[in-house]
Parts: structure tokens; sequence; C-alpha cells
């Protein structure tokens, strides 16, 4: 891959297993604008940066090339060789079919607070309604960017009260997003110690914040902290999962965790992503399944 800047945009050419539609559409990120086919603006880091791509070409705009050395190489985790993965974990052919069909996913390398945030907001929700709340709280609490807002700084959001949470129509995640605030201004949990726990102490810390189940660290781990072998699992990868591997029977989450750690190890995030996005495009596993 390389990479050149023209008029505050820059270009990546030959950039391998990228598609910006798999890779903002997988499930791992909220604010995101679908504006044509393969064109998106995105708001992260503090930024809103508009992504076109065409073939293997990716046009990151406004962006300087200082800007994409400092913040977007390593958030579209560009330095990471996607091939060499799908290569580790092609190991059956449910999984080799699932990588041919979304190569382009990346894991993002989101900032851990924002992520975690965004994932107590998803509990029992749904994508448009994540990310009307996100936007409502920007709105309120984040920095005006022009062309949107930026995610609030926790000293920003520290302001509101559960009531001023509510108001923003996010229910009964307010409750656990003021205590997620709460945690994090007193240092009961430290996000700044990440890189310091295992993974089995930093699900602990995370599990401290009420609402924080298993499924919500998982994916704060996965999606901004580093963590790409834990394998987060609701209703529907759950249901994907039986579907696929364990013969439509009913398995608990317990088992799954323990299958995918057998099989993909390290690489078990990855594997979620792509069986993820496989399965729920193709709707394989529901009773409106297209492909076998």
């Amino acid at each position: 891959m390389t990479y050149r800047e023209n008029d505050k945009t820059v270009i990546l050419e030959n950039v391998k297993n990228f598609n910006i539609e798999q890779i903002l559409e997988c499930g791992q990120c909220f604010r995101f604008e679908k504006l044509n086919s393969m064109h998106y603006r995105i708001i992260a880091s503090g930024r809103v940066l508009y992504i076109k791509q065409e073939g293997s070409a990716v046009a990151l705009y406004p962006c300087t090339a200082e800007d994409y050395k400092k913040i977007w190489h390593n958030y579209f985790d560009l330095d990471r060789d996607y091939g060499k993965i799908i290569d580790r974990i092609s190991t059956d052919d449910i999984m080799k079919a699932a990588c041919k069909y979304a190569d382009g996913i990346r894991i993002l390398n989101q900032q851990p607070y924002e992520c975690l945030l965004s994932f107590i907001i998803s509990q029992n929700n749904n994508i448009p309604r994540i990310k009307g709340i996100i936007a409502r709280m920007s709105e309120a609490y984040g920095t005006n960017l022009g062309e949107g807002y930026a995610f609030p700084e926790l000293e920003q959001l520290n302001a509101a009260t559960e009531e001023d949470l509510f108001a923003l129509r996010m229910g009964f995640r307010a409750r656990y997003i003021r205590d997620c605030l709460d945690k994090l201004v007193n240092k009961e949990v430290d996000l700044a110690s990440i890189d310091e726990l295992t993974t089995d102490e930093l699900l602990k810390e995370l599990l401290k914040i009420k609402g924080v189940g298993q499924k919500v660290a998982d994916c704060a781990m996965l999606f901004s902290m580093g963590r790409r072998e834990v394998f987060p699992t609701d209703v529907w990868i759950k249901r994907v999962m039986e579907h696929l591997y364990f013969n439509g029977n009913e398995t608990d989450i317990k088992t799954i965790h323990s299958f995918a750690k057998e099989k993909w190890g390290e690489y078990a995030g990855y594997a979620q992503q792509y069986l993820f996005y496989y399965a729920r495009t193709l709707k394989i596993g529901t009773d409106k399944e297209k492909a076998k």
C-alpha cells in the first residue's frame, strides 16, 4: 500500500483487505453516515472525515498526510496483515466462506472511553436508535466540529445528571452511563491502566460498571482495547454459532466462548466479525435464511 496527499485529501492506493462498507457496517462502531455507495462520513477522534473508496483506492478528506500518520493509519488498523489473519482462521469451509464474503473487514482501533459508553448505550437497542442517542448526547455535551459534534469528553459529559441523560431518550441506559462516568472520574475503573492488565483482569474492571456484562465488555475490549482474542456473543451471534457450528442445537455462551478460544485462539475476535457480517447479511441462522 502507498499513500499520497493532494489538496487536503490523502489517497491510499493498492489497499488490501479494505472495504469501507464492511468495516463500518459490521457492528463495531456507530458514528457514521452512508452518503452513497462506498462513500461515508464518520466522526472519530474529534474529527469529521469523509471516506470514498473505488476498488483498491481509498480517499480520505479533509485529511493531511500528518493527520493520516497520527490518527487514521492506526484507526483503520493499516499496519496489520489481514491476509495472514484470514489464512490463519480459515480452517473450515464455514470460515473460508465467511472470510471470502467479507474479506475487507478491519477491526477499528477506537478510543476506549467512547467505545465503552457507546456499547453501554447499545444494550437492547437497534442501530438507528443507538446512533440517534449518541448524536443527541454529542450535540448536547460535545464540541461543535462545524459538520457535527465530537463525542463528549469525560469532563464535558460528567456535567450531565442521570435526569439529563434520560432526557436524551436513552431510557434505562441513563443510569448505567451515569454510573460509568462516576467510576471513571473517581478512578474506580481506570482506562489509563488498560495495557497493564491481562484480559481477565480488564474484564473484571469493566464488570464493576452497572449495566456492563460480558458482551458489552467484550465489545469494548475487542474494538478499542486491543484484545483481539475475545468473542463478543449476543443473542444474534449465539444463534449464528448454533446454526453454523452446533447443528442448530441450543448452546450456552460459555460453551461458545470455549469453542471459539480453542478453534481461533488469539484471532477469535476477527473470526467473530467475519461470521457476524456474513451471517447477518445473508440472514444465515434465521427463518429468512438465504444461504447455506
